[in-house]
C-alpha cells in the first residue's frame, strides 16, 4: 500500500517525551509562581523604593524561562535516545519481515532479553515464519509429487497411442481397455486433488452431523469390497454429534475404512470402526489388522502420495491421497488426527472433532 510520508515513530515518541517533560516543568513552575504570589510578603527597601514581590517574581520568571529551555533541550535529546533504545527491537522485526517478503523464510529474529511486548511479538513472528516455511516446503513437495503422479498416466497414454499408431495390427480392444484404466486413474487423481484443495480452503457450509451415521454409511458402502478381499468389518459406538460438511466428513470416513480394508492381511483380516463421545469432543476410530508398521513410517503416512504396507490387490491401489485428504478435512473441521501402530500389526487411526449437544436446534 502506498502511503504519504510522515513522521517516524521515533520522532513522534521524542516529541511526546519532550512535550510531557515541558508540561510537567511548566506546571511545577506555575505552582511555585502561585505560591509566591499568595504567600510571599513584601521584602525590604532599596534607595529607589521598596523591593516588591513583582521585582522578585520578574527575576523568577527569567530563571523559569531558562529552566524551560533546558527541559526542552534535555527532553529532545533524552527522548531521542530513549525512543531509539525502546524501538530497537522493532528494527529487527522489520528487517525479518522484509526478508520474509523477499522469499527468505529461514531467517529468525530470536530477540534476546526478558519477556515483554516486543519479545512476545518477535517470538510470535518466529513461530509464524517456522509454520509458513514448513507449509511452503510441504506445498512444494506436494506440487512435485502431484506433477509426478499426473505425468505417469499421461506418459502411459502417450505410449499406448504411439504403439497403436505404429502397429495397426495391435488389438484395439486391449488398447481401449488399458487407456480406459489409465484415464480413470488420472480422473480419480484429479478429483482427489480438487477435494484436497476444497477442504484446505474451508470453502464449505457447516451443518449438524452424526459421525456414527457416517460410519454406518461408509461401512455399508464398502462391505462388498471387504467381502471380496476376505476382510471382516465390525462397527460399534455411540451417537457422536458434531458440525461440519457432511460430504467431506463422509469422504473422511470412507477413506479411513477403505484404507483399513486395502492395507490388511491377505486373508481373514479385520477392521474395527468405533465412535465415542468425550466431554468436549467426539472421536471416530478405525483400526485394522495387518503388517507391523514402525512409528517412523506411521508419522509419514499423512503426507501426500505416501504409502505404507502393500495393498491386498493392486486394482485398489488408489492415488496416494487417502490419508492426506483425511488430515486436511480433519484440520479444516478444527480436529486432531492421531495414527498409532498396533502391537499386533496394523494401525489405529483416531479423528477427534469438537462435539455439540445432540439436542441442539437444527
Amino acid at each position: 500500500m502506498d502511503r504519504a510520508p510522515g513522521l517516524s515513530v521515533r520522532l513522534k515518541l521524542t516529541l511526546s517525551y519532550a512535550g510531557f517533560l515541558m508540561l510537567a516543568g511548566a506546571l511545577l513552575l506555575a505552582a511555585v509562581w502561585v505560591s509566591l504570589l499568595n504567600f510571599m510578603p513584601e521584602m525590604g527597601s532599596s534607595p529607589d523604593g521598596p523591593l516588591s514581590r513583582s521585582d522578585f517574581l520578574r527575576g523568577f520568571a527569567s530563571a523559569a524561562g531558562v529552566v524551560l529551555v533546558f527541559l526542552l533541550v534535555f527532553g529532545l535529546l533524552g527522548g531521542w535516545i530513549l525512543a531509539g533504545r525502546m524501538l530497537a527491537p522493532l528494527t529487527h522485526i522489520t528487517d525479518a519481515t522484509r526478508m520474509a517478503t523477499n522469499g527468505s523464510l529461514s531467517h529468525r529474529i530470536r530477540l534476546p532479553g526478558r519477556k515483554d511486548e516486543f519479545r512476545e511479538l518477535a517470538d510470535a513472528f518466529d513461530t509464524m515464519l517456522a509454520r509458513l516455511e514448513a507449509h511452503v516446503a510441504e506445498q512444494r513437495r506436494f506440487a512435485a509429487n502431484a506433477s509426478h503422479e499426473l505425468r505417469t498416466p499421461l506418459a502411459i497414454s502417450k505410449t499406448l497411442l504411439d504403439v497403436a499408431r505404429t502397429d495397426p495390427t495391435h488389438d484395439t480392444g486391449e488398447l481401449i481397455d488399458r487407456l480406459h484404466a489409465v484415464n480413470t486413474r488420472a480422473i480419480d487423481l484429479t478429483e482427489a486433488l480438487l477435494l484436497l484443495s476444497r477442504a484446505d480452503q474451508r470453502s464449505f457450509t457447516r451443518e449438524h452431523v452424526d459421525l456414527s451415521l457416517l460410519a454406518e454409511e461408509a461401512t455399508e458402502t464398502l462391505l462388498p469390497l471387504g467381502e471380496k478381499l476376505g476382510v471382516t468389518i465390525e462397527t460399534s459406538g455411540d451417537i457422536t454429534p458434531t458440525t461440519g460438511s457432511r460430504a467431506l466428513l463422509l469422504q473422511l470416513t470412507t477413506n479411513l475404512v477403505q484404507n483399513a480394508i486395502v492395507h490388511n492381511l491377505p486373508e481373514q483380516g479385520t477392521v474395527w470402526v468405533n465412535t465415542s463421545v468425550r466431554p468436549n469432543s467426539v472421536v471416530l476410530t478405525v483400526e485394522n489388522t495387518g503388517e507391523n508398521v514402525s512409528p517412523q513410517l506411521v508419522s509419514t503416512l499423512t503426507e501426500p502420495f505416501q504409502r505404507g504396507t502393500e495393498r491386498i490387490h493392486t486394482e485398489h491401489a488408489g492415488v496416494g491421497l487417502g490419508l492426506a485428504i483425511v488430515k486436511t478435512i480433519t484440520h479444516a473441521h478444527d480436529g486432531t488426527l492421531t495414527l498409532t501402530p498396533r502391537s499386533a500389526g496394523g494401525i489405529r487411526i483416531a479423528v477427534e472433532l469438537p462435539a455439540i449437544s445432540p439436542h441442539a436446534d437444527r
